[in-house]
């Protein structure tokens, strides 16, 4: 391969067809905001909240797009009293409309140091009026739990016209840290049944540094209900399970569950991410299904993890295998959301890459996502995500292959342009080096070919 000379930006034949725009959300989406809940609510709006550094305070943020919500104004709704049980850390809010009213749940424990502020129970506070970012909140009371042991971590859901909640709690004669329970709900802070245990940290993955399974999310799609938990200590070990029932079983019947034996999302550090977990569940603004959670950028931290601020909120598209479960992937590292390009000419067929080769078919999720880096004049670069300092480059024969971005592949030769395909959700990437030439699947497989080929059409994902 070898780098080719710029070429004068503007003279093809696409240069007047409509630009694609690179994706406008960027991660991390918002620093330091840990245990991330975000939601699209009927009026339009994108509300967020999620744990703050200082652990003192509940807040609330909303926007008209997940991308907003990066510098949205956020309102603090409520701070940890001056002394008592709701004195100490505050953590893991979650906002919900429940018959009419607007409900944040969170964990919090009394100040004072000692093992005294790890006596974390759940509380609830509640809006005065409709609109959650101008009423005046207050506390609404304490969960009444099973037993009275450490818990935290509440979402609540409606499944078939039923509220349910489900949270982590220590129950007494079981030795871990947190487990997973459920219940059907009879007001915003009682039971009306009986809870059932759904699953106990037992694999090894569940139990590194603490035995834990927490922070449950609930996703019901492709005639199944899931739910992912998170697991171990909240350092780098920190990653997420997976729970499925089927969502026409008794969920109260926790052999309706099935839990996935291996994690279902784990740090990364050919992504840079770690300690990915604490995950909630949205749908951007076309209605695809995204992922939400915390992560931080570096491995190795100083001192307790919990004191560490870094766990920023991301956000990324969420994929499903050929059997209708979720395929989370890999967290997917800072910059804008990466893509799948998929063959208009061949159903099945990705761009994709394993190791340094660069190839078309099938391929796991990973190996099937770049990411377009604008290079400031209209170009872009497509970098695979798990190879962060490499990217597409032409070489001189008109084949294409991955190269470092270090090197003289800067030039043209690495620059493609993204114009737009013959509907919305198509694209073809035109190469800034070959005027009128466009990246496509070719009889000898991915290299060039004259922009009005319909080889050189990529379906978006």
């Amino acid at each position: 391969m070898l780098p080719m000379a710029c070429t004068h930006a503007g003279k093809t034949m696409l240069a007047s067809a409509p630009a694609v725009p690179v994706p406008a959300i960027t991660n991390p989406l918002v620093k330091q905001r840990a245990d991330a809940q975000v939601f699209r609510h009927d009026d339009g709006y994108y509300y967020m909240t999620g744990s703050v550094p200082e652990y003192d305070r509940l807040v609330l943020r909303r926007a008209r797009t997940i991308a907003g919500l990066s510098d949205a104004e956020e309102r603090v709704l409520w701070r940890h009293q001056a002394s008592g049980p709701m004195s100490g850390f505050i953590w893991a809010p979650e906002l919900h409309l429940m018959d009419g009213r607007w409900v944040m749940y969170f964990a919090a424990g009394p100040s004072g140091g000692g093992e005294d502020v790890f006596r974390i129970r759940t509380y609830a506070v509640v809006c005065d009026g409709p609109d959650p970012m101008t009423g005046n909140w207050s506390v609404l009371g304490e969960f009444q739990a099973p037993w009275d042991s450490f818990n935290l971590d509440s979402t609540s859901f409606v499944h078939r016209g039923t509220r349910y909640f489900a949270w982590a709690q220590r129950e007494p004669g079981i030795d871990t840290n947190s487990n997973l329970y459920l219940a059907p709900m009879a007001s915003a802070l009682t039971l009306a049944a009986k809870p059932v245990r759904l699953t106990v940290p037992t694999l090894d993955w569940e139990i590194r540094g603490f035995k834990v399974n927490e922070a449950p999310a609930v996703l019901e799609k492709n005639g199944k209900l899931f739910m992912t938990y998170s697991a171990s200590a909240t350092d780098a070990r920190y990653c997420l399970g997976l729970l499925t029932a089927d969502a026409d079983a008794d969920i109260m019947n926790p052999n309706a569950w099935t839990k996935s034996p291996e994690p279902v999302f784990t740090s990364c550090p050919e992504t840079g991410v770690y300690g990915p977990g604490h995950n909630s569940f949205t749908v951007d603004e076309q209605g695809r299904d995204m992922l939400v959670y915390h992560g931080r950028d570096y491995e190795q931290i100083e001192g307790d993890p919990l004191f560490d601020p870094n766990r920023h909120t991301r956000v990324q598209r969420l994929y499903f295998h050929a059997d209708g479960t979720p395929d989370l992937g890999v967290p997917v590292g800072n910059g804008p959301l990466p893509e799948r390009f998929q063959s208009s000419t061949r159903p099945e067929t990705w761009l994709a890459y394993e190791g340094p080769r660069l190839f078309t078919g099938s391929a796991p999720l990973p190996n099937t996502q770049f990411r377009s880096l604008p290079n400031g004049d209209g170009t872009v670069r497509l970098c695979p995500i798990l190879q962060r300092e490499s990217c597409l480059s032409v070489a001189a024969d008109g084949g294409v292959g991955l190269a470092p971005m270090a090197t003289g592949y800067a030039g043209a030769a690495a620059l493609f342009r993204r114009v737009r395909g013959p509907d919305r959700d198509s694209i073809r990437l035109e190469s800034a080096a070959f005027p009128d030439q466009a990246l496509a699947l070719t009889p000898r497989g991915l290299g060039l070919a004259a922009a009005t080929d319909p080889a050189t059409v990529w379906k978006l994902s």
